[in-house]
């Protein structure tokens, strides 16, 4: 989905931008309003808020509570009598949880799992296959580098976004010959109410939180270059990279550091 794809037939590619509300989803918005040729469909829990991003950004809102099965599938039906196809999906609905995983309840597990992996994986599966037979197609997803190196107090929240680096990867080869590209946007801490909201605030010394616009702009080269794994800032590719090749030398060195994390 090149630009010069995206501008055939004077027709702008559309894309569906969950967790849309705010944050992320709410930066990427307003990052592909600004830039134009983009037919945005915007879905977040929160009503009002996201009637807001959706008059600012000129996108169309699909409130939905992606935690209910029914919901999601309501908003994909929305999303394709709507538009008539969706071109991508950028997956960046997401929330935390912060503490000893001894101390984490069954339900906070459940709703992590739900939201961060499970719902995403489930609208994937709703909006994939006319992708596949279209023949062209995005789908990007929100992870972290907790999912790429694991985190303390964050286990679950971890687990999630680990669990999406292996979606991605095997989507990736099932989907080779189709057109249709998966990308992952691995970010480091970013400058969002996510961190209020998992109940903990951001301690690390490194990295620096960026701002969510970063993020977006990753949001968007994959959109239109379709790379497959970006990182933001670009130098977390290091670490992630040196987890993978040598774990027990980046445990070392994580224990004598503060790792990284969302």
């Amino acid at each position: 989905m090149s630009r010069r794809v995206a501008r055939s037939g004077g027709v702008p590619p559309v894309v569906l931008v969950t967790g849309a509300s705010s944050g992320i989803g709410e930066a990427v918005a307003a990052a592909l309003a600004a830039e134009g040729g983009w037919r945005l469909l915007l879905s977040g829990r929160d009503r009002d808020r996201l009637a807001a991003v959706a008059g600012r950004t000129g996108g169309h809102a699909l409130p939905a509570d992606l935690v209910v099965p029914a919901e999601r599938d309501r908003l994909a039906r929305q999303a394709l009598d709507h538009a008539g196809h969706v071109d991508a999906l950028v997956a960046s609905a997401g929330i935390g949880w912060y503490g000893p995983f001894t101390a984490m309840p069954a339900e906070a597990v459940d709703r992590l799992l739900t939201v961060n992996l499970a719902a995403v994986i489930h609208m994937v599966r709703l909006l994939l296959p006319q992708m596949v037979a279209r023949r062209t197609g995005r789908v990007v997803l929100i992870g972290s580098m907790a999912g790429c190196v694991g985190v303390p107090n964050e286990a679950v929240y971890a687990a999630g976004k680990g669990g999406l680096l292996a979606f991605a990867e095997s989507l990736r080869q099932e989907l080779a010959g189709t057109r249709v590209r998966v990308s992952v946007i691995s970010p480091g801490a970013v400058d969002t109410q996510f961190f209020a909201r998992r109940g903990a605030p951001y301690h690390r010394g490194r990295p620096r939180p960026v701002p969510a616009e970063r993020v977006a702009d990753a949001v968007r080269e994959a959109l239109v270059r379709g790379r497959s794994d970006l990182f933001v800032p670009g130098w977390l590719a290091v670490p992630a990279r040196l987890h993978g090749v040598a774990p027990g030398l980046f445990r070392y060195l994580a224990g004598r550091a503060e790792p990284a994390a969302r």
